[in-house]
């Protein structure tokens, strides 16, 4: 009796992993669409069409690293968006990798772009500036959620000439 039982809850077991509610996508389908709103995401980024995020983040997303000076939510995140564009002129993010699996999607980037506007309070340089990234977006009902990311901050900040590069002498006055 006992290897009937367990032989009918492994039976009930399969089949309901095999059943799929209508509507619902299969999971290689969901990744698929998951990684379709990141690729969005950062097209819009780099074209700075923010109009378009309000279909692909939610309004009250959760961003667990934000930028210096991000404020909260979807708005705090397109206000970012906007100055990053002042500050770097021509900005683009590469997707160089993209990998995903159930709700999330992570994300390594390539960011680039002109330093011709104030970043926190170093003055624009003029320079071509690139930088990494690496994103993990959570994704839920078709748009993300929460957001952990790291930015290679200390590469661009050497780049815009805060941070001596190795083997530098800081700046006259810097660290005092």
């Amino acid at each position: 009796a006992l290897i009937i039982i367990s032989l009918s809850v492994w039976l009930l077991r399969r089949r309901a992993r095999e059943e799929t509610t209508p509507g619902t996508p299969e999971p290689e389908e969901g990744v698929a669409a998951n990684k379709a709103v990141v690729r969005r995401i950062y097209e819009a980024f780099s074209q700075n069409n923010l109009d378009v995020l309000d279909d692909l983040i939610a309004s009250d997303f959760t961003d667990h690293n934000p930028n210096p000076g991000q404020g909260p939510g979807l708005e705090g995140l397109k206000q970012f968006i906007s100055s990053m564009h002042t500050v770097l002129y021509g900005l683009h993010n590469d997707v160089e990798d993209m990998i995903a699996e159930g709700d999330k999607v992570a994300a390594r980037l390539r960011i680039s772009g002109t330093h011709q506007g104030e970043f926190l309070g170093i003055a624009p340089i003029g320079n071509q500036v690139t930088f990494t990234a690496i994103d993990i977006l959570r994704i839920a009902e078709g748009k993300v959620v929460e957001h952990w990311g790291n930015v290679d901050e200390l590469g661009m900040l050497q780049q815009l000439g805060a941070i001596p590069e190795s083997g530098e002498h800081p700046p006259r006055g810097f660290g005092s």
